[in-house]
C-alpha cells in the first residue's frame, strides 16, 4: 500500500510534527508499504493528485495538520486519511469552543472566560478583567485558543501579570482564554478506536523534573519530565479519567486516535482539552500508552491505517 505521511509544514509545531512524522514512516517501512513522504506546502495537493497514495497519515500537527484544512483537502482529492474528520479536528483546536462542548454535555471543565484581540480593541474588553479576575481567582492560567503542546501559555500569578500574559497568548492567536488553575497532577488518556468503539488505553501521569509547569520544552526534551504508565492512581479515579475521556471523545466527534488531557487533586477530574492529532514522537504521551496496554507502534499504525481504509471503503 502507498501511505503518504503528511508533516512539518509552517506551524509553530512543525519540528514535532517532523519527528512524528520520521516515527510513522520508519514504522510504514518496516511494515512493507511504500511510503511518500510529504513536508506539507503550497504543492501538496499537487503532490496527491500526482503519486495518488492509496491512504494519508496525518502526522501534521498545529494550524493546517489538526484545525480540519488538510483533512478537507484530502477529502476533496479524494484520499482516504487517518484520524478524525474536520469537523472534530475543528472542535478540538480551538480550546473555546471545545470547552463550550464540553460545559454544555456536562463533563467536567475549569471556569473560564475568552476573548478576541477585536474585543479589546474595539469594545474595551479589557475594563473587564478585573471582575473576571475576582470569579476566577489567582493564579489565572492565559491561553491562546488555538495552539497545541503548551505553546504560549503563561500563568498570571497576580493581576499585574495578566497584561503580559494577555500579550503573549495574542501573539499566537487572535483569541485568548483566561482559565481557572487547578492544581493536582497532569493525567493523559489516549483514545483508540476499534471495531467495538473507542478504548481507553492506559492513564499516563507526566511528572516535570524541577519545575512547576508541563510547558512544551518539559513536553519534548528528553530528561524534563518523568513519565508514570500506568500512573499511580486508585482503580476507581483511573477507571473514571478514562470513561471522561470516552465522553470527551464522544462530545467532540473524534475517530481513529486522539488523546484527553485532564487534572486530578486525587478525588475530582476536570478535562483540560483534547487533541485530535497528537504527537507520536519518542517522548509522545500516546505511544507511551499503547505500549503499555501491549501496542507496539507499528501494531497502532496498522490498526489506524486499517480504520482509515475501512471508513474510506463504508
Amino acid at each position: 500500500m502507498k501511505v503518504a505521511v503528511l508533516k512539518g509544514g509552517a506551524s509553530l509545531e512543525r519540528t514535532v510534527s517532523l519527528r512524528s512524522g520520521a516515527r510513522v514512516e520508519d514504522a510504514l517501512v518496516r511494515l512493507g508499504h511504500q511510503v511518500l513522504s510529504i513536508d506539507v506546502g503550497a504543492d501538496l495537493v499537487d503532490r496527491l493528485r500526482a503519486d495518488k497514495p492509496d491512504v494519508a497519515f496525518v502526522a501534521l500537527h498545529g494550524r493546517g495538520g489538526e484545525d480540519g484544512t488538510v483533512q478537507e483537502l484530502l477529502e476533496l482529492v479524494g484520499v482516504p486519511y487517518t484520524a478524525s474528520r474536520p469537523g472534530a479536528c475543528i472542535r478540538c483546536m480551538d480550546k473555546v469552543v471545545a470547552k463550550h462542548a464540553l460545559r454544555d454535555a456536562g463533563i467536567p471543565t475549569p471556569d473560564f472566560y475568552a476573548f478576541s484581540q477585536a474585543a479589546f480593541e474595539d469594545l474595551g474588553a479589557a475594563r473587564a478583567l478585573p471582575a473576571i479576575e475576582e470569579r476566577l481567582d489567582f493564579p489565572i492560567v492565559v491561553k491562546p485558543a488555538g495552539q497545541g503542546s503548551a505553546l504560549g501559555i503563561k500563568f498570571a500569578r497576580t493581576a499585574a501579570d495578566v497584561p503580559g500574559a494577555l500579550v503573549a497568548a495574542f501573539s499566537y492567536d487572535t483569541k485568548v482564554m483566561l482559565e481557572r488553575y487547578v492544581p493536582g497532577r497532569d493525567l493523559a488518556v489516549s483514545v483508540i478506536e476499534s471495531a467495538e468503539g473507542p478504548e481507553a488505553l492506559p492513564v499516563v501521569e507526566a511528572i516535570p523534573v524541577d519545575e512547576d509547569f508541563y510547558d512544551f520544552e518539559a513536553r519534548y526534551e528528553i530528561g524534563r519530565t518523568r513519565f508514570v504508565c500506568p500512573a499511580d492512581l486508585s482503580p476507581e479515579l483511573t477507571l473514571r479519567a478514562q470513561e471522561i475521556s470516552i465522553a470527551v471523545w464522544r462530545t467532540l466527534g473524534c475517530a481513529g486516535f486522539a488523546r484527553v488531557d485532564l487534572m486530578t487533586d486525587g478525588d475530582d477530574l476536570t478535562v483540560l482539552e483534547a487533541n485530535a492529532i497528537p504527537g507520536l514522537t519518542d517522548t509522545s504521551l500516546l505511544p507511551l500508552a499503547a505500549d503499555a496496554a501491549g501496542i507496539s507502534f507499528d501494531d497502532f499504525v496498522v490498526r489506524v491505517l486499517d480504520l482509515a481504509v475501512a471508513r474510506a471503503a463504508a
